[in-house]
């Protein structure tokens, strides 16, 4: 969440559509195929999507480093087989390692994905797999599969479906990033992927390097995205795959261009991990630095942070807490919320929560899955209002209805200073004078991370793996 407030998205607005029963050829394999949305309305879809993604995830602060991703992508589209689109490259500030595209050539990286790879090279193997779901028109073959069998997006796409139509901060545009491809799709985009960044003289033997150290990095960070091992099949045997193209390649075709020290010098700083400062789970609280609050988080419940929303879901997934910040003052923050349709206020009791002003009120909703009940506060704060919101079906409020009022008269004023003066960990790139072991490099070079996971950003085997003097080593610095 961050410090500065935005509007909130109408969850399903970007996925308003007229449907076209037409017959069109997929730009890439040249079959003919039931084509549900027209080129137009696919740059429509992706465009309002686009729009999205500063207020749901953010997008990373350094021009220097989005221009350079921008750079590489376009190089690459305008090559494709779709060079008109409106191709749009950019570099999002979440930690989850993934790339993801948007219908009609709106393509992102995230920060975790740049901290893991080492080249520009495999810079390209990625977007350029990116632009191939974009150039088979992927995304708008799940779309139209999504509409016609009239599934549900938004926040209650993975909560239990009387409550999938209240509550979500999570515009569709984000929720477009949760599709999955099948793996025919995926080899597809794998294949056109490897040919664009070749047609640049790439050197594709960096592909499967890529596939190796999303295997190794595994799990996930809380955020708002999946981890990129939850979207993509069997990562191992794509970079196989990969290997038995390049090696089908004479030795001198399999391109040149690696750019390692441009790549790397121009991560040099990037932020490390989970960002702090938005706010950061720690055990059973969230903290709030920048914005200078806490509150609890209940046993067992899921959590994620957003630039919009903090966002949290019960174990099973039948009720969800939500912190959003709105306009005005409690009053008429309170008033606002009761102006929606289906939402009926109970008694509402002006109180002081932990030395904020505050207005708690009950209530129930009416949706087409059936009733809900809740509460919300308003919670007055630094010159801000935060609202706090908990629901869950009308018959499980009795399960859950003190863990609302615990977690609501947990909000107060961060005073820690170990909170308030917490920084991110950063990137740092050291040339190394002479030959060493990754373990000596981690004694002299202090990093607050495991040898494992230099190891991983890295992209070698382990602490005796041999560093060659001259080359590039990423640390990690508080």
């Amino acid at each position: 969440m961050r410090s500065t407030q935005r509007a909130r998205v109408s969850p399903g607005a970007a996925l308003g559509l007229a449907l076209l029963a037409a017959c069109a050829t997929n730009p890439v394999t040249g079959e003919r195929q039931l084509a549900l949305i027209s080129e137009a309305q696919e740059i429509e879809i992706g465009r309002e999507a686009a729009a999205q993604i500063p207020a749901t995830i953010g997008l990373v602060d350094d021009e220097e480093l989005q221009n350079y991703v921008a750079r590489v992508g376009l190089e690459l589209a305008r090559q494709s087989e779709r060079p008109n689109l409106p191709w749009s490259f950019g570099a999002v500030d979440d930690p989850t390692p993934n790339a993801f595209a948007l219908p009609g050539g709106f393509i992102y990286v995230t920060r975790g994905l740049l901290g893991l790879m080492n080249s520009e090279a495999q810079l390209a193997s990625v977007l350029g797999h990116e632009i191939g779901h974009v150039t088979a028109r992927h995304s708008v073959t799940m779309i139209s599969r999504q509409q016609l069998a009239q599934l549900g997006l938004g926040l209650g796409g993975i909560l239990v479906p009387e409550i999938q139509a209240f509550g979500g901060a999570l515009g569709a545009g984000l929720e477009l990033l949760f599709l999955k491809y099948g793996r025919d799709a995926e080899r597809q985009a794998d294949e056109l992927g490897f040919r664009y960044a070749l047609n640049q003289n790439y050197d594709v033997r960096e592909m499967p390097n890529v596939f190796r150290t999303l295997e190794r990095a595994g799990g996930e960070e809380r955020s708002a995205l999946p981890a990129w091992l939850s979207t993509h099949p069997a990562p191992l045997e794509r970079a196989r795959q990969v290997e038995e193209w390049i090696a089908a390649l004479p030795a001198n075709g399999r391109g040149s261009r690696v750019e390692q020290a441009q790549y790397l010098n121009r991560i040099d700083g990037l932020v490390f991990g989970v960002n702090p400062r938005h706010g950061f789970f720690e055990e059973d609280t969230f903290y709030h630095p920048d914005l200078r609050f806490q509150f609890s988080i209940p046993s067992g419940w899921a959590g994620q942070n957003t630039p919009q929303a903090v966002q949290l879901i019960s174990q099973n997934r039948d009720a969800a807490l939500q912190l959003t910040l709105v306009s005005g003052d409690p009053d008429a923050a309170t008033r606002e919320f009761f102006s929606q349709q289906g939402i009926q206020a109970g008694q509402p009791t002006r109180t002081s929560i932990n030395g904020l002003r505050a207005v708690v009120t009950p209530f129930q909703a009416s949706t087409q899955q059936g009733v809900l009940r809740g509460l919300v506060a308003h919670i007055a704060h630094g010159g801000r209002t935060y609202q706090l919101l908990g629901f869950t079906p009308s018959g499980r409020y009795g399960a859950y209805g003190n863990t609302f009022e615990r977690v609501i008269g947990s909000f107060r004023p961060v005073t820690d200073r170990r909170v308030l003066d917490v920084q991110p960990r950063r990137l740092d790139i050291v040339r190394l004078s002479e030959a060493t072991t990754l373990q000596a490099f981690a004694r002299a070079h202090d990093s607050p991370v495991p040898i494992e996971e230099l190891a991983l950003i890295n992209q070698v085997e382990g602490a005796s793996s041999t560093l060659q003097p001259g080359a590039l080593v990423k640390r990690v610095v508080q």
